[in-house]
């Protein structure tokens, strides 16, 4: 009766060590718009505020992002350059279905609360998988170095995300796309591309257009003039920047402003053509929209550009 006492405790207790971790069978969960997945720990859920997962407090978080292709390898240049860590952080790796992932831990605060810090980046299919991990002290014994270890493994990554879950996610409806083909997240539920190229080839060789929102903007007519040319002549990426236009406009019955420049862009200097129009909201967030095209493309180009620029509606 001793040995079976002393089996039904350490069963128990194996138990509860494991009670945090993912499901071996369980299935990989994509964050709406990304292509980096994972199967989560136990006890967490799709976040409300960011792409990821929480616990049901908010109190754990897992952030999933995407970053630049070149990020993976710079992290892993610094890990070989300095393979013991510095500073109290504890330099790890782990193989994964997506790939060698590179991963730190250390100790610091939220605030005024002790927590648990984790980083992982992974190979991607041109970009850089990031997870960010957060779990208060008063949780590590539930979610433990080796259970967040065991998700960090379960990372996977999808060729692609369809336009239809990528564009349901922005805060306004695209009703026309122009034949667009590649559609990309560059900020989930915030900004999106659309291109006739890709990430492969680079965008600025064919037409492309950006959507995303912009916080306060001004009210009065004349600083609204200014913005607009400011904006528009810091736009990333266009060097040798000239303003050609730049008036007030209605868009969809809102006030607006068109700005062009003309520029070049890319490491092959692609002579371009860019439009901005940004459709002023009288409060919250304002439409911004930058369209590019090479010069000799401009014409038939700036035709979907307006085409996709009067189908977004808001939704509701």
């Amino acid at each position: 009766m001793k040995l079976i006492r002393t089996l039904a405790a350490l069963a128990l207790l194996v138990a509860s060590a494991a009670s945090a971790l993912p499901a071996v069978a369980a299935d990989a969960v994509y964050p709406p718009g990304l292509r980096l997945g994972m199967v989560p720990l136990v006890g967490l859920n799709t976040a409300k505020a960011f792409p990821g997962f929480e616990s049901e407090d908010g109190s754990v978080k897992v952030l999933i992002t995407e970053l630049p292709p070149a990020a993976y390898g710079e992290v892993v240049s610094a890990f070989n350059s300095n393979p013991a860590g510095v500073n109290g952080v504890k330099q790890d790796k782990i193989e994964t279905p997506a790939g060698l992932a590179y991963f730190t831990t250390e100790s610091g605060k939220a605030g005024d609360t002790p927590v648990r810090r984790y980083s992982m980046i992974v190979p991607g299919a041109g970009f850089s998988g990031y997870v960010a991990v957060q779990i208060p002290e008063n949780a590590v014994k539930i979610y433990t170095d080796e259970a967040v270890r065991q998700m960090f493994a379960s990372t996977v990554t999808r060729k692609q995300v369809s336009a239809e879950e990528q564009i349901a996610l922005m805060p306004f409806k695209i009703t026309d796309l122009a034949e667009f083909k590649d559609i990309r997240t560059l900020a989930p539920g915030s900004s999106i591309i659309l291109a006739d190229g890709d990430e492969s080839t680079g965008y600025e060789q064919k037409p492309f257009m950006i959507l995303g929102l912009i916080g306060a903007t001004p009210q009065q007519a004349d600083d609204r003039a200014r913005f607009a040319q400011e904006a528009a002549l810091q736009i990333p990426g266009v060097r040798e920047s000239r303003v050609t236009m730049s008036e007030p406009i209605r868009i969809n019955g809102q006030q607006g402003f068109e700005t062009r420049i003309d520029g070049v862009s890319g490491k092959d200097k692609v002579p371009v053509t860019v439009v901005q129009w940004i459709r002023f909201s009288s409060g919250g967030a304002s439409l911004r929209i930058i369209a590019s095209a090479p010069r000799e493309q401009w014409l038939p180009a700036f035709t979907r550009f307006r085409a996709v620029r009067d189908g977004i509606q808001p939704k509701g």
